[in-house]
């Protein structure tokens, strides 16, 4: 079996992406569309999650389980972060929804994706890819899962705690791979 060089960040970010969609009737340049990447980068996508065991022999469907215990258990030793310096851009992890309705965090306390046409100021996070900022603003659902990963990765205790039983409500805690 070849070497596909793991799992890369925008492999994440496909991933979570697929998760929101109802069907599996989708096209490569439904992705290209949201996220950003080229039909090139997606296949090779594609081809990494497949061998990883997160994507069923069709590469159309995410195997769901594999992918939330990997966000659970994995995530934040692969994809570490730390929170930078200030920056405008996009909120994230515990700033941003879903988790901002539960977790009170003040002005000092907010995380963002930099980003230019971001609107709050916050410590900066490191994206898992550097599209993720617009892709969020296109797509509502990505946003979410997006943010509760980052939760995941930069969260003190109780927001990874938060952000796994969302990401488990979200992605189908016990769901059965088929």
């Amino acid at each position: 079996m070849r070497n596909f060089n793991g799992i890369k960040p925008q492999d994440i970010v496909v991933l979570l992406k697929l998760t929101t969609l109802d069907t599996d009737k989708w096209r490569h340049m439904d992705l290209v569309d949201v996220l950003g990447l080229s039909q090139g980068e997606i296949s090779f996508v594609l081809t990494r999650c497949l061998a990883a065991g997160f994507l069923d022999s069709s590469k159309k469907k995410v195997m769901r389980g594999a992918l939330l215990e990997f966000l659970v258990h994995g995530l934040k030793y692969t994809f570490p972060v730390k929170p930078g310096p200030v920056c405008r851009g996009v909120p994230t992890a515990h700033s941003a929804p879903p988790l901002s309705k539960n977790i009170a965090a003040s002005d000092e306390d907010m995380y963002v994706w930099p980003w230019d046409e971001g609107k709050v100021r916050g410590q900066a996070i490191e994206p898992l890819y550097s599209n993720v900022p617009a892709a969020a603003q296109k797509d509502r659902k990505l946003y979410e899962l997006l943010a509760l990963v980052d939760a995941i990765r930069v969260g003190r205790a109780r927001e990874q705690a938060v952000a796994i039983q969302e990401l488990e409500a979200k992605l189908g805690r016990g769901m059965e791979d088929k």
